[in-house]
């Protein structure tokens, strides 16, 4: 069995190639360009394994994408390469329309030229899986009433849009040209790898830092919060068990508001490094309230009941002990991020002197 997975470097990426190594020993061709969040340093438990292969192409380039699946004939596919950072997405949203939608057209473009040539049951069993999030249904502003696999899209930011925009594609491709499709919209990701840009990883390292905890307004913004290990399973499970051209949305159970988020964090520091840098005397005396991004969605939350039932697949890691696993984890793992702070990461992957 090998899989090609798309973006395997990145954060949900990397916990997807190492599920598919590790756990199932399944063959895995790895497709990233190697952006900025595109990290190597996540795939080293399972770098040098005869299972594992990696390609550093750029998935707007159809003619590489083609090559690619001609050269390693995968029998699935799971597309997850995408740009995702909100803030970026406001301040330069080219990048976005270019690598979700144009990137995910020349995937399913290769990914369907490719199916075309399979015969029996190598084109039976194919599969092309591509993850969204749920950013593309807007906000809730109910405080009971959940995102649905039918709730219609309303995307706030250039990155959602981007993602909706792409969702779209993914089934226009499966009802016109029949490819054999599956999607998922999973909620906010945790754990770790997490590129430090990202609120919890951010809020970890400015802690232990001394430098201060930015919170968008009063930090009352909530997001259901998915254990990425747990997500990478439910990929998976989506991938050989999940029914053509259906969607299934993936949520952790975990409803928490970011000011509530922070507090935890400082909560969970306080215990495990209680020596803190010169100056701080509580962890949450560096919470500092920032202006609210534009458009700012209010409350995410997934119903996730459909994965459950359909696929059998529920969250190991309860927001308590998932972040808990992720502090420790930032603690244990400073070689990790601090080539990631310093850029030397990068420099690594191109063969240069760190």
């Amino acid at each position: 069995m090998k899989v090609l997975v798309t973006g395997g470097a990145g954060f949900i990426g990397s916990a997807v190639v190492r599920h598919l190594i590790r756990d199932k020993q399944y063959g895995v061709v790895n497709v990233d360009k190697l952006t900025y969040a595109g990290n190597l340093e996540s795939l080293r438990e399972i770098d040098g394994s005869p299972l594992y292969t990696f390609e550093q192409v750029d998935i707007c380039n159809l003619a590489e994408l083609q090559r690619v699946f001609a050269d390693h004939c995968p029998d699935k596919v799971m597309h997850l390469a995408a740009e995702s950072h909100v803030d970026r997405s406001i301040d330069g949203p080219s990048a976005f329309i270019e690598t979700n939608m144009v990137g995910t057209y020349c995937m399913l473009e290769a990914a369907r030229h490719y199916w075309l040539s399979l015969v029996g049951e190598a084109r039976e069993s194919f599969r092309f899986h591509h993850i969204s999030t749920d950013e593309v249904y807007g906000d809730l502003h109910g405080t009971d009433d959940l995102f649905t696999e039918t709730t219609h899209y309303a995307p706030s930011s250039p990155y959602s849009a981007s993602k909706a925009g792409s969702d779209h594609l993914v089934r226009a491709w499966h009802r016109t040209y029949g490819l054999p499709v599956v999607v998922t919209n999973c909620s906010n990701n945790y754990g770790p790898y997490h590129f430090p840009e990202k609120l919890i990883p951010l809020l970890i390292l400015n802690a232990i830092h001394g430098k201060t905890l930015p919170v968008y307004g009063e930090g009352l913004q909530i997001r259901d919060w998915l254990y990425v290990e747990d997500h990478a399973r439910a990929l998976v499970r989506v991938v050989f068990d999940g029914k053509v051209g259906e969607t299934y949305n993936i949520g952790g159970h975990n409803e928490k508001r970011n000011i509530d988020v922070v507090h935890t964090i400082c909560d969970i520091l306080e215990d495990l490094r209680p020596e803190k840098p010169e100056g701080v005397d509580q962890y949450r005396d560096l919470i500092t309230h920032v202006a609210d991004r534009p458009g700012h969605d209010l409350r995410y939350a997934i119903d996730a009941s459909k994965i459950q039932r359909e696929l059998d697949w529920v969250p190991e890691e309860s927001f308590e002990s998932g972040i808990r696993k992720t502090v420790e984890w930032y603690l244990d793992n400073e070689a990790w991020w601090s080539r990631v702070l310093d850029g030397s990461y990068q420099g690594e992957r191109l063969g240069l002197s760190a």
